[in-house]
């Protein structure tokens, strides 16, 4: 079983960097790929990016490609998000989300497990 914990987001200026954390549970943490979606209001999950289990790949959403840098530590179990040139269409609840397997990196459905969700609000 893994939980995900999810910590960081909240309000920035537009410009500016915000980090994201999700701390990991369980001890099949090492072998999932880890990913990171949003969904904004009134609107689908969207894919935002994704990291494989060792940390040597890593696949961005053209939007966010450039500014966004998804990141992990395996000794602290956990996945970064690295958010810098942040604009307003950044604005969404951010999810981190675990499963096995390298395909279909956007399916929401193919995900085994979530975090709770954190608020990124960037203003103009």
């Amino acid at each position: 079983q893994v939980q995900l914990v999810q910590s960081g987001g909240g309000l920035v200026q537009a410009g500016g960097s915000l980090r994201l954390s999700c701390a990991a549970s369980g001890r099949t943490f090492s072998s999932y790929a880890m990913a990171w979606f949003r969904q904004a209001p009134g609107k689908e999950r969207v894919f935002v990016g994704a990291i494989n289990w060792s940390g040597g790949s890593t696949v961005y959403a053209d939007s966010v490609k450039g500014r966004f840098t998804i990141s992990r530590d395996h000794a602290k179990n956990t996945v970064y998000l690295q958010m810098n040139s942040l604009n307003p269409e950044d604005t969404a609840v951010y999810y981190c989300a675990a499963r096995e397997g390298w395909r279909s990196l956007g399916s929401t459905n193919l995900y085994d497990y979530w975090g709770q969700g954190t608020q990124v609000t960037v203003s103009s």
